[in-house]
């Protein structure tokens, strides 16, 4: 005879009085977690009690039931509702739905706690997202959905974000076959076909890092902080029709612009019209580019201005400006740093003052109809002018004679048709010649191109250039050396010093030496001191006469440090025109001697590794010698699979801090022995290195995985 197995008899429910409801002291719950006990009562208030309590009854001593039901499963629902009920939004008496076990029941009250926390399942995010998708298609707002589930809009922004990205690779991250940091990356592009090809590309590979699908998805974007895009300002570019990638998950500087033909049409425009406007000043002609190389105006004459006067409105803002921050900084004199409002007002100032100095520069309008202007963009995107260079060949005629200038019109003999002043001309460049690409060596490390070597040193010579300016004292010795070299030696080979002095020129350079801190160290000085030095040869010699010692010495050094040469040279092994292999040797030594006498710290003068400068410019070998010597063996393997550009870039961003330099660019110790740049940075004493190969670490400790692999994102 077959047996039946028993039927299951669920609980009853039924709807029982709040204030017969106590909170059982078996429920398991006791770390908080998901939403607060406030934001749950919201929620109950707006939608209702969406699920039953489970409570038992309570009985006494002899198992009588006391007409009270403790609640073992449902306790944060039970404090929403305690909550409500201080509040005098909801009865004491409202009925609450309720499901009902048996009092004298097998299953222990702490098994119903655990049982209804544990068997919960958690619902997928991709559900989530889409939920939010659906309430928006039906005309919630995203504020109001905000609200509804007590997050914040960038909250409800990021999640709509993720259900953009193509409904394939959804699918995948629905089947656990992609991360949801992996989705998050996909979101800065919204091209469905793009988003695809990419994940093919990454699916096979180990590299599914999101930064890597980050970089692919925008390696043929601009990003925002680049200073085309600065310049133009990305409003207007959108204004334009230009689409911006955007990242809602990560600081991404303001995003991508997508579109590169639209930007540069538009610096194009905008660069016009401005050069445009300083055509309209009567120059003979004007050249504008988005950036010129370091020494442009080399053979050129510069015009000597007179600036603009103030006007009493003007002197009157100056006075109320500095009147301000004499008021200001008393107050806060003896504190360590100034609150912030403080120290952004005192900001605001300066700025301002600054802005007073850049004075604009009037002109003799008879050398305005011969010289020119250039008009750029520095690094942050700002429109410079350069005006009034005189060219050689728009030099006036003098008459050796009466001294007078000669009219080339009333004299057509002379044949100098070139320097009659013409309506002004606008030349339009466009960018520098973009770095040479070198060929791929995998077959271990060779020595550096002649000409990258020629463009790192010349980082240095300027460096070299800025320091020995601040140094008098070594100014002198130098100088002194040079003379000394010079009277007493018939064959002293030619060193570091041209001691003319003649400025040295770079013929190989890149973008990069225009803009960085010594160059502009060094232009600043010759303009301060431009500003001060009689045109007149007499007047000059009295001015220098009447010189305290500490200028003296401050006027000596920077006219010496122009001088400088630390420039590597192809050496002609047959003489002839070019440094022979000697000089080059003892051009070299010297300024690594002179680099040691004015401490000078490449890192400190404002260099870093880039695609540009450096790890564009060498093979993947040496790439990863970098990273090896500057990040450790472990950064290494976090970019040794990538191919050649893919690998500069992120070597670039895990070098940014460490403080290394290419060879070229370190000082010897002071025994003369160059640092070994093999040394693997773990377990290096940290005195023991020069100060470009210092980790920062007090302890001297490689960075840990974790920090690395936050650098390669």
């Amino acid at each position: 005879m077959t047996k039946t197995s028993p039927k299951i008899t669920l609980a009853s429910s039924r709807d029982i009085p709040f204030d017969k409801l106590v909170l059982s002291q078996s429920n398991v719950r006791r770390v908080k977690a998901g939403l607060s006990i406030e934001e749950l009562a919201e929620s109950i208030a707006r939608r209702g009690l969406i699920q039953s309590l489970h409570v038992r009854a309570v009985v006494d001593a002899e198992g009588r039931e006391t007409g009270l039901y403790e609640v073992p499963a449902g306790g944060r629902r039970y404090r929403a509702l305690e909550r409500l009920v201080k509040e005098k939004r909801l009865a004491r008496t409202a009925l609450v739905p309720c499901i009902v076990s048996e009092a004298k029941g097998d299953i222990l009250i702490d098994e119903l706690s655990l049982a209804e926390n544990i068997e919960r399942a958690p619902l997928h995010p991709l559900d989530q997202f889409r939920a939010f998708q659906a309430m928006r298609d039906k005309g919630m707002t995203e504020e109001a959905i905000a609200a509804a589930f007590f997050v914040g809009v960038a909250v409800v922004k990021q999640r709509l974000r993720l259900v953009t990205v193509s409904p394939k690779l959804l699918d995948l991250y629905a089947e656990d076959a992609m991360t949801l940091e992996q989705l998050m990356a996909f979101t800065v592009s919204s091209d469905h076909a793009r988003q695809e090809l990419v994940w093919e590309a990454v699916r096979h590979g180990w590299q599914k890092e999101p930064w890597n699908i980050r970089r692919a998805l925008t390696e043929t974007s601009v990003a925002a902080s680049d200073k085309r895009a600065l310049f133009v300002g990305v409003e207007a570019y959108e204004a334009a029709g230009g689409t911006v990638l955007r990242d809602l998950f990560q600081t991404d500087g303001g995003g991508w612009l997508e579109d590169v033909a639209l930007l540069d049409r538009l610096v194009a425009e905008k660069l016009k019209a401005a050069a445009d406007e300083i055509v309209g000043e009567g120059w003979k002609w004007v050249e504008a580019a988005i950036g010129f190389p370091y020494g442009h105006t080399q053979g050129l004459r510069r015009l000597t201005g007179a600036a603009v006067d103030l006007t009493e409105e003007e002197r009157a803002t100056i006075a109320a400006l500095e009147a301000e921050r004499d008021r200001i900084e008393p107050d806060h004199a003896t504190a360590d740093e100034y609150p912030d409002g403080v120290d952004t007002r005192l900001g605001e100032i300066e700025t301002a003052l600054a802005g007073f100095e850049d004075r604009p520069m009037r002109f003799d309008p008879a050398e305005v109809g011969r010289a020119g202007a250039f008009v750029g963009l520095d690094p942050q995107g700002r429109l410079t002018v350069e005006r009034g260079y005189v060219r050689p060949e728009d030099e006036p005629m003098i008459d050796a004679e009466t001294g007078e200038i000669l009219d080339v019109e009333e004299n057509p003999e002379l044949g100098r048709d070139a320097r009659i002043a013409r309506p002004s001309t606008l030349i339009f460049a466009g960018e520098p010649v973009a770095a040479i690409e070198t060929d791929e060596e995998d077959d271990g490390l060779k020595p550096l191109p002649d000409r990258l070597l020629a463009e790192l040193t010349a980082h240095r010579t300027l460096a070299l250039r800025d320091a020995v300016a601040d140094h008098p004292q070594v100014a002198m010795t130098l100088l002194l050396h040079k003379l000394v070299s010079d009277t007493f030696s018939s064959r002293a080979p030619t060193g570091c010093l041209e001691a003319s002095v003649r400025q040295v020129w770079f013929p190989a350079q890149n973008e990069e030496l225009k803009d960085c801190p010594s160059a502009k160290a060094v232009a600043d000085r010759q303009e301060q001191w431009g500003d001060h030095l009689p045109a007149d040869d007499e007047a000059l010699w009295d001015w220098l006469d009447a010189l305290d010692e500490a200028s003296r010495m401050a006027l000596l050094a920077h006219c010496v440090s122009y001088g400088v040469n630390a420039l590597h040279e192809k050496p002609n092994p047959y003489g002839g025109s070019g440094i022979t292999e000697l000089a080059l040797r003892t051009r070299l030594a010297q300024a690594d001697r002179l680099a040691r006498a004015v401490g000078l710290d490449m890192v400190e003068a404002g260099w870093r590794p880039t695609v540009a400068n450096y790890l564009g410019r060498v093979p993947k070998a040496r790439i990863l010698e970098a990273v090896r010597e500057g990040a450790g063996e472990r950064a290494v393997q976090l970019i040794d699979h990538l191919k050649k550009g893919d690998m500069a870039k992120e070597a670039e961003r895990l070098l940014a801090e460490t403080g290394w330099v290419p060879e070229p660019l370190r000082r010897s110790d002071l025994d003369g022995a160059v640092a070994d740049p093999m040394v693997e940075p773990d377990g290096v004493d940290e005195g023991d290195l020069p100060a470009f190969l210092a980790s920062g670490d007090e302890d001297g400790a490689t960075t840990d995985e974790e920090e690395l692999s936050a650098a390669a994102e």
